[in-house]
């Protein structure tokens, strides 16, 4: 999923100082998960601006909403009539729900990031998540045990480990892991590890980082 973490209070209160009708909108999916933009803290971020507001003693009017997710027309659009009657929207999905909802309500509507989006992730336990995936665009899990160099390495080494891993811990952190030192592990485990001896040739990253947005079409679910 797409973990995020929601903004501090402050720096949320400053980019709202313009704007005297509020919408905050929540997203259901993956920020709900992770407890950063989901329903219940869309109310709780509204009591806390209202709270703050007050102090101020600003009059400000703050409506807030949950869609079951962000980044689909079809959840956005039935709820277009409360969003052009905001001064702003604040969005608590991820950067692509709020620039999803940007283009599909138009572009008199300002919409803004009350979370900062971190990484493609999993939940280890409860209130910890950690990052997986890089969304690279070419996926070589099949060669590195289901371990994932690109996300799990510091320096994205895609033929490691690096001369900085020491007892199985990476030189960035002493609590963090060596991602190759988990990919030879597990190679080992399973009677595998010929599979270090081919070098992973160098990554091309225009498909990924750089040369635009990257588009996915399935043809064959197309009207």
């Amino acid at each position: 999923m797409i973990v995020g973490e929601r903004k501090p209070l402050n720096q949320i209160r400053a980019m709202l100082e313009p704007y005297r009708k509020i919408l905050i909108l929540g997203c259901g999916e993956c920020v709900s998960v992770c407890m950063a933009g989901g329903e219940k803290e869309v109310g709780i971020l509204a009591s806390q601006l209202r709270m703050l507001y007050k102090k101020e003693g600003k009059k400000v009017e703050i409506e807030e909403a949950t869609l079951i997710r962000q980044c689909d027309r079809e959840y956005i659009e039935p709820y277009l009539d409360k969003i052009h009657q905001a001064d702003v929207v604040l969005s608590m999905a991820c950067g692509v729900g709020v620039q999803y909802v940007g283009e599909v309500a138009g572009e008199e509507v300002i919409v803004l990031p009350a979370v900062d989006t971190k990484f493609y992730g999993t939940n280890l336990e409860v209130g910890i998540w950690a990052e997986r995936c890089a969304g690279c665009g070419n996926c070589i899990l099949d060669k590195t045990a289901g371990i994932c160099p690109i996300a799990r390495c510091a320096k994205r080494l895609l033929n490691g480990p690096c001369g900085g891993s020491q007892g199985g811990k990476c030189e960035i952190n002493p609590e963090v892991e060596c991602a190759w030192q988990l990919i030879h592990d597990r190679l080992k485990a399973r009677g595998q590890l010929e599979l270090l001896e081919e070098i992973i040739p160098a990554k091309d990253w225009k498909p990924s980082l750089s040369g635009g947005p990257r588009t996915v079409v399935r043809e064959d679910v197309r009207p």
